[in-house]
């Protein structure tokens, strides 16, 4: 597995097996996906290798640091990369287990809605918010991972803060609301009753679709209750074959998997506020569904 050093007992193998979920959850926080979380894990590790580690003060804060760095070189190639990608871009979806979702913050972190948000950070922004806010680094320990100074990133965290806090949901939303909203989603969407989609959908509700131009998608957001229930009501009819929507567990939140003749054709992951889905994310690009398949462990 990528990121996975030999079975071995020496120490620097033990340093890194016993902090890998927190490095994956920070590399994948970071760049919102998991096969290139994957690549920065395999960076951090040979870089890990050659450390004397009779010099290390703090092992989990060296490796966090060696994780941040990579990753930020990958975010900006991450950036080109999407440039030239066809359609929507979305984060890549993962089957959590049940722990992340009683980690309220951690769920919350790592929710497709969010990662959305942050998607709309610069990337030291990103890495500053992601390391203060969600794992508790201290502005000390950023500035080194960062190559800024502590009153540089206290500034950049401020900043980051007021930008994310003004494009999150405003009210937190309990599990239990989700799940709720989520299976009331199903069977409006599986009867296809139009009405019944549009008083689940707030006003200026936005769809978006990842197809990563290997499977058709939406090119653009649908705005709006009325059409993006119209797109919804008209979709499931034509597909051809047996659809089967299954309630999920992903990215710490509710979500469901769609089956056509029992695979998996795509993942649907909502963003709700007051009550009423204003984000709705599908995901059928293929490369961004081998999460979906097994449970994620995220840690932080």
């Amino acid at each position: 597995m990528v990121g996975m050093p030999p079975d071995s007992p020496d120490p620097a193998t033990a340093a890194f097996l016993a902090h890998r979920n927190l490095l994956f959850t920070v590399a994948y926080e970071m760049l919102g996906s998991a096969a290139d979380a994957e690549d920065v894990l395999q960076e951090t590790w040979l870089r890990w290798v050659g450390v004397d580690l009779d010099t290390v003060r703090e092992q989990r804060a060296y490796l966090v640091r060696i994780t941040t760095r990579q990753a930020l070189t990958r975010l900006r190639t991450l950036g080109r990369r999407k440039e030239s990608y066809v359609g929507p871009w979305l984060p890549e979806p993962l089957l959590t287990t049940p722990d992340v979702a009683e980690d309220v913050e951690l769920a919350d972190s790592v929710s497709m809605a969010m990662l959305l948000v942050l998607e709309t950070l610069a990337p030291t922004e990103r890495a500053v918010f992601v390391l203060h806010e969600v794992f508790g680094v201290e502005y000390d320990e950023i500035a080194e991972a960062v190559d800024k100074s502590p009153p540089a990133v206290r500034q950049i965290a401020h900043r980051a803060r007021a930008h994310v806090a003004a494009r999150r949901p405003r009210v937190a939303v309990t599990a239990a609301e989700s799940r709720g909203a989520l299976e009331a989603f199903r069977r409006a969407v599986e009867t296809g009753e139009l009405q019944s989609l549009v008083d689940l959908l707030a006003p200026d509700v936005v769809m978006l679709g990842d197809g990563g131009g290997v499977k058709q998608a939406l090119l653009r957001p649908v705005v709006g209750a009325d059409r993006v229930a119209r797109v919804l009501a008209a979709g499931l009819p034509r597909v051809k074959g047996v659809v089967t929507l299954e309630s999920v567990q992903v990215n710490g939140s509710p979500a469901l998997i769609v089956r056509i003749d029992g695979e998996i054709d795509n993942v649907v992951a909502v963003r709700i506020d007051n009550g009423l889905i204003t984000g709705l994310y599908v995901v059928r690009n293929p490369e961004k569904l081998s999460r979906t398949q097994q449970e994620t462990a995220l840690h932080r």
